[in-house]
Order: C-alpha cells, then sequence, then structure tokens
C-alpha cells in the first residue's frame, strides 16, 4: 500500500475545499432551480408548453405578475419617500433625542415581516384600534377604510421596507465629503439645488442599493399580500395558491416567471449604475451637523422626527399591549379592557405552544452552522484560489439572495420530492430537514458576502508566511485565517440566525405539522381568533431577535478588537 507523503497529502487537502463548495452549490442551489424550469416544460410526465399557454392567456396570471411588479416598484418610492428624509434628519440635525430616536427609527428591521404585519393588522385593520377611534369620533356607521388590497400591501410595505433607505442613506451621508457641497455653495447654488445635483448624486450607490433591496424584498414578500391582499393577485400568493390546488405545473412556471423578473430587475438596475458611481476628491470630512437655532424650527424639526418614529413604532406597541389581552374579551371595544398574563403563562407551559418556538431556534441553529462552515470554505476558495469557473461559483453564491423564499421554497419540494440517489435527489419534504435546508440556501449570501469582504481584507502573505514555517492548510486556516475572518463571518452568521428564525416565506410552502416554526403558528392562532396568543408569540419572536442582535453584536464588536 502506497503511503502519500507530506507534499501531496497537502495539496490534496487544499484542492478538496474547491470540490466541496462546487458541489454544495451544484446540489443545493443550482440543481433544484434547473429542475423547475424542466417541470414547468413537463405536463403529464412529457414534454408541453401548455403551462406557458396557460399563464399567458389567464388573465388571473398577467393580473398576478402585474401586481407583482407594481406592488415592487411602488414600494421602492414609498419607502425612499420615508427613509431618506428621516436619514437627513436625523444626520444632519442636531437637536435633543437626535441619538435616541434616531436609534428606534432603525428597530423595525430587527423585527421578522409576520409579526410587523400583524401588529399593522391589529392597529390599522378594519377592527383595528385607529380605525375604531375614527369611526367612533366622525360617528360613522361603518370603518373609514378596509386595509385590504393593493393599497394596503403598499401600505405595510412601505412601514417595515423603509428602514433600508433609512440606514443606507445615513450610512452614505456619514461617509460623504462635505467639500463638493461647499463647493457648490459658493458658487451660488442654492441649497435644494445642491442637494439634487450634488448630494443625491453621490449618495446614488447607497440608494441603488436599498431600491434593489426593497423591490427584491417586495417580489418575494408573502405575509402582506397573503394577510391583506383580499383578492388581489401577487405571484408570490399564486404560487401557493396553485401549489394548493394540485395545478403543478403551473406553479412551476409562476415560479420561474417570479425569478426571471426578479433578476431582470437586478440585471437592469446593475447595468444603468454603471457608469454613475461617483466620487470626490476632498478632505474626507463629512458635513457637521447643523444645531437648530430659529424659533420655528426648534420646535417642527425635533417634533417632525420623533412624531413620525413614534408613528412608526405604534404597530410594535399595539402587538404588545395586544399579548396580554385575555381570549374572547376584546370584541367591539376601541381598546382592550381585560388584560392578563395566561397568553405568556400558556406559551412556557404549553407543549403546543412551546414546539415551534423549540423548532425555530433548533432549525435556525443548525442552518446558521451549517452557512458558518460552508461560506467560511465559500470564501475562501473564491478570493485565494484560481481556477476556472470561479466567476460562476460566486454568482451562485449570490443567486439566493436574487430569488424570492418563494421560488427557492418551490425548487427545493420539487427536487427532493422523491428517492433517487443517484441523481442527488432525496426524499427531504415532509421532513424536519427540509426547512433547515432552505433556510440554509436562502442565507448563503447573508454569511458569505462578509466572509469574502473579510478575506480580501488582509493580505494573503500572513497566510504564505504560516506556510513557510510549516504548517498546513488545516492549521493555517484554523490559526490563521479563521481569527481574521472570523469578525465579519459572525455578522453575516447573525443577520442570517435572525432572518431564518423569523423566516415565513419558505415555511408556509414546506413545513409539517410536526416542524412548524414560530411564524407558521402565528398565522394559525390569527386563524383561530386567538390574537392574544398571536400577538405574544409575536412578541416572543421580536424578543428573541432583539437578544440575539444585543449579545451577538456584543460578541462581533468583541472579536473585532481582539483581531
Amino acid at each position: 500500500m502506497r503511503i502519500l507523503d507530506a507534499g501531496t497529502a497537502d495539496r490534496l487537502l487544499r484542492a478538496w475545499p474547491v470540490a466541496l463548495v462546487v458541489g454544495v452549490l451544484l446540489w443545493a442551489v443550482l440543481f433544484p432551480n434547473l429542475f423547475v424550469i424542466g417541470e414547468s416544460f413537463r405536463l403529464d410526465g412529457v414534454f408541453s408548453l401548455e403551462g406557458y399557454r396557460t399563464f399567458i392567456s389567464d388573465a388571473s396570471e398577467l393580473e398576478a405578475l402585474w401586481g407583482s411588479l407594481w406592488i415592487s416598484l411602488g414600494s421602492v418610492l414609498l419607502s425612499a419617500l420615508v427613509g431618506v428624509p428621516l436619514a437627513f434628519l436625523f444626520s444632519r440635525y442636531e437637536f435633543p433625542g437626535r441619538v435616541l430616536f434616531g436609534a428606534l427609527a432603525a428597530l423595525p428591521v430587527l423585527l421578522p415581516p409576520l409579526v410587523g404585519v400583524i401588529s399593522f393588522l391589529f392597529l390599522y385593520g378594519e377592527s383595528g384600534i385607529v380605525t375604531r377611534s375614527l369611526q367612533l369620533l366622525l360617528g360613522l356607521e361603518r370603518p373609514p377604510w378596509r386595509l385590504v388590497g393593493g393599497w394596503a400591501i403598499l401600505f405595510v410595505h412601505a412601514y417595515s421596507m423603509y428602514v433600508y433607505f433609512y440606514l443606507f442613506t445615513a450610512a452614505g451621508l456619514a461617509r460623504l465629503d462635505a467639500s463638493a457641497a461647499e463647493a457648490a455653495q459658493s458658487l451660488g447654488a442654492s441649497r435644494s439645488r445642491v442637494l439634487f445635483r450634488v448630494t443625491l448624486p453621490m449618495l446614488a450607490p447607497a440608494l441603488g442599493a436599498a431600491a434593489t433591496l426593497v423591490f427584491m424584498t417586495s417580489m418575494a414578500s408573502f405575509s402582506a399580500p397573503y394577510i391583506f391582499g383580499g383578492g388581489f393577485r401577487v405571484l408570490t400568493t399564486q404560487i401557493f395558491a396553485s401549489k394548493v390546488n394540485g395545478e403543478v405545473t403551473l406553479s412551476m412556471v409562476e415560479t420561474v416567471v417570479l425569478a426571471g423578473a426578479s433578476l431582470l430587475f437586478l440585471a437592469v438596475l446593475r447595468r444603468f449604475e454603471r457608469g454613475r458611481e461617483f466620487s470626490a476628491v476632498g478632505k474626507g470630512v463629512a458635513a457637521p451637523r447643523r444645531p437648530v437655532t430659529a424659533g420655528w424650527a426648534r420646535i417642527a424639526i425635533p417634533v417632525a422626527g420623533v412624531g413620525a418614529v413614534v408613528t412608526l413604532l405604534l404597530p410594535h406597541l399595539t402587538l404588545l399591549l395586544i399579548s396580554f389581552v385575555q381570549e374572547g374579551s376584546w370584541t367591539t371595544e376601541i381598546l382592550p379592557t381585560a388584560f392578563t398574563l395566561a397568553n405568556y403563562r400558556e406559551l412556557f407551559t404549553s407543549s403546543q405552544l412551546w414546539v415551534p418556538v423549540a423548532n425555530s431556534l433548533r432549525m435556525a441553529g443548525l442552518a446558521t452552522a451549517a452557512n458558518l462552515l460552508f461560506c467560511f470554505l465559500a470564501a475562501y476558495v473564491i478570493v485565494r484560489r484560481r481556477f476556472r469557473g470561479r466567476g460562476a461559483v460566486l454568482f451562485l453564491t449570490m443567486l439566493p439572495w436574487a430569488l424570492p423564499g418563494t421560488v427557492v421554497a418551490m425548487a427545493l419540494a420539487t427536487a427532493f420530492s422523491v428517492s433517487q440517489p443517484w441523481a442527488g435527489r432525496f426524499i427531504l419534504v415532509g421532513t424536519f430537514w427540509i426547512l433547515p435546508l432552505a433556510y440554509f440556501v436562502r442565507n448563503i449570501p447573508l454569511v458569505a458576502q462578509p466572509a469574502i469582504a473579510s478575506f480580501r481584507q488582509y493580505d494573503a502573505a500572513l497566510e504564505e508566511a504560516a506556510h513557510g514555517l510549516g504548517a498546513g492548510w488545516a492549521t493555517t486556516m484554523r490559526r490563521v485565517a479563521a481569527p481574521l475572518v472570523l469578525p465579519g463571518l459572525a455578522a453575516g452568521g447573525l443577520l442570517a440566525f435572525v432572518t431564518a428564525l423569523g423566516e415565513f416565506v419558505s415555511s408556509i410552502l414546506l413545513y409539517t405539522y410536526r416542524s412548524r416554526p414560530i411564524s407558521v403558528e402565528i398565522l394559525s392562532q390569527l386563524r383561530a381568533f386567538d390574537f392574544g396568543a398571536a400577538a405574544a408569540l409575536g412578541v416572543v419572536l421580536a424578543v428573541l431577535t432583539a437578544l440575539v442582535f444585543a449579545a451577538g453584536g456584543r460578541w462581533v464588536r468583541g472579536a473585532s478588537l481582539g483581531g
């Protein structure tokens, strides 16, 4: 038996990460999506274009496609109208409470989408607190509005997605060199002209990134259309309805169309952004915040900022209030009149309610652990190795981010619904493992991107020095690369964990009763009209998310300082 020498063994050890990363991406990301495309051209086991002919000729299908597109574009516009002014207000002006309320304005980003949706239901729904208050105040026989249809979805999206524009614009303003604006003002430009001709063009990369994120998130949105859509059609709910009705081929076609529309928008935006990136050569100093000294402005600006933040946080305060409501006690009153701790007591004593919490923690933990290990190897392969197809590997790590959760779920459900081990297909549908796999695939980009950035930030000479001192590849990765990449990797893992914890879009298509997560149980309690239990679960999910962010954020900062 031939024994490999140390050099050959180390070369083999250095080669397997490429094979493993490529294999996982082909099996978990590319193969399921190719399988969906193939199934969209099949009917009763033979090649057919009938599914696409049905989609094109059915008015309801085209209505769903148009609904998804205009809702997503409208969400971008409304989110920008809320988030960008807020960012300027808290970044450019100094007033009492600016730091506190500026931080609170970003709070909705920590909360899962479904939690925000049900909080809106309690506050602005047909029987919501604000709706009933206005009905009583105006003496109306009927509620002044019904939170249903396209405008209702836009309303919820603008509330939950403005945070992307707020955070990205605030970060862009913090990096923006003040010298360009000062030069324009010295040449006689008015403040509005400086804003539209200098500041906003220099913020174009940040605004473009926020617009992309909002559009993709809106295209993937399921919670708001499902609960508030009524008869309004979008592709995500249409896919779910087709799947429930057994129209397999049509659901595959809808999945392909939804993925294609999302990827097309991403490609168009990337093309538009080329050549439109601005960089300033100056002192590198951000514009200082202006103290508010004018009489009317000293009152108007703080009131506008604080009032906007309080309004944006009202749904979550309402959710906390409803979580203490006794079941069946809140009927026609504007505000609940009977409060109890029974909802939380039942949550922590009833296995029926506690099982979803445990399921979510376990599945999110498994998926995130897999993300951390895989994305570390993927980032190393992409940055440090030179091989044919490296660009394709990078594209596959980003592909799940460009695909709506409905598409990812349908791809996995289609590929892993039969047992064909020779083809890499195993029966995972109906088992516990399908959801952790879906969470893993969905969150690859969230962990891979910061890991790639971390690898690029330190010199490869450190690894070469370790090799020169006799360290093997595994030792170099463990003792040199891992500590340096850890802060970025941990930050991505933190975001992946909280995303998986509240995941609803993929879960609603793939869960079983025994593996149901928190998000699905919240929906079940709403359907049973047990609003207190649904709100209590929402609060627990929000608190878990906040605790993970707080503890994880401190650990990430500690790792950064240690590195």
